[in-house]
């Protein structure tokens, strides 16, 4: 474990006045110990850390796993509680937002009362919220694996073609870049499905005059990609094409002001009160981002109700939209890193309005 994750740990147990740190969410996992499989627990405190798993993932931890001690457990709950007596611990924090109450309760009788439990909550998940270099170039390897992928789906974007279909060759052709997986489940929604924020691929087929959105990423090394692009089937109706004009002006105008030091409500704000001005304020009712990394969805939120400040190296979506219902809908979206200065887009993909001609 770096020193700088080191001393950000050692200041969460004296925050919450700990004298250890559970830690059992993959994502956490995978960032302090480096350990990639799905079970797995890392027992932190001042002194040092333990890792334990089970049989299936012994040799694998061995050979992955950054860690002062690594064991093996038979039956998780019990191993873990006798593992941390061991350690002298006795005030335990655990994460808040995995640990489900079934789970915190064997927990609370395997250990008989001689522990006592603490919840810590965005105080820990903000642990990872500036990457490391070596991070920003694992989210922009992933984010490059677009550019091949969408130019190998691009010719089904036909009339008659199936959302569902156009997202399941979607995934396959990232797969063929080298991709793990998908990073969610694709959205492609068209015509009046654009007005679904979260419009998953159905059955529906695409239809001449429609605007089709496409929201989709990948994971590599753990790291996701998120990336949305809404381009026209033919001529569409002058409305809609005035609604991408405003959310693309939203977009350049919010990627335009991130910088170190202006708050993330402030981008939100400025997205937000562009497209109120052009009538469509009723019709953007999702924040303007959030933090891409080892999750899709993570810190930061780049929102109203934000009360963080954009700092260098924070890795966020910017990905304004105008959903009318009945009509469609319009989202453009890139991921970016905080630079020195300003920001660097890691997705690839041209966001300028594009009209794929109809035969």
């Amino acid at each position: 474990m770096t020193i700088g994750r080191q001393a950000g740990l050692n200041q969460l147990l004296d925050q919450f006045e700990l004298d250890a740190l559970l830690i059992l969410s993959r994502p956490n996992l995978r960032y302090l110990c480096h350990f990639s499989g799905t079970d797995g627990a890392l027992v932190l405190t001042r002194n040092g850390s333990t890792f334990l798993t089970d049989s299936r993932y012994t040799s694998q931890a061995r050979s992955e796993v950054v860690a002062d001690r690594i064991t093996e457990y038979s039956t998780k709950v019990e191993d873990l509680v006798t593992a941390i007596v061991n350690m002298e611990s006795y005030r335990i924090g655990f994460e808040l937002e995995d640990l489900t109450v079934g789970q915190l309760k064997r927990f609370e009788k395997a250990s008989e009362g001689k522990l006592e439990w603490v919840g810590i909550g965005d105080e820990l998940t903000r642990l990872r919220i500036l990457k490391t270099p070596g991070e920003i170039e694992g989210l922009e390897k992933v984010a490059q694996l677009h550019r091949k992928a969408f130019a190998q789906i691009e010719p089904m974007l036909v009339p008659g073609a199936v959302e569902a279909e156009i997202a399941l060759e979607l995934e396959l052709a990232l797969r063929n870049q080298g991709a793990e997986g998908k990073a969610f489940d694709y959205i492609v929604a068209s015509g009046p499905r654009g007005a679904m924020p979260h419009g998953v691929a159905s059955t529906k087929a695409l239809v001449s005059g429609e605007l089709v959105t496409i929201d989709f990423g990948a994971c590599l090394n753990g790291y996701h990609s998120d990336e949305t692009v809404t381009v026209a089937l033919g001529d569409v109706s002058s409305e809609m094409r005035g609604v991408f004009d405003i959310v693309l002006e939203a977009h350049d105008r919010a990627m335009g002001a991130v910088a170190p030091g202006i708050p993330l409500k402030e981008l939100d704000k400025i997205a937000r009160d562009f497209i109120s001005e052009k009538g469509y304020g009723d019709n953007f009712g999702h924040g303007l981002g959030h933090g891409v990394g080892l999750e899709i969805h993570e810190q930061p939120s780049v929102s109203q109700r934000s009360e963080l400040i954009a700092e260098q190296n924070m890795v966020f979506t910017i990905e304004p939209g105008i959903y009318v219902e009945g009509l469609g809908g319009v989202r453009i979206e890139d991921t970016v890193v905080v630079t020195e200065s300003g920001c660097r887009p890691l997705t690839v993909l041209p966001k300028k309005f594009r009209k794929i001609p109809v035969v």
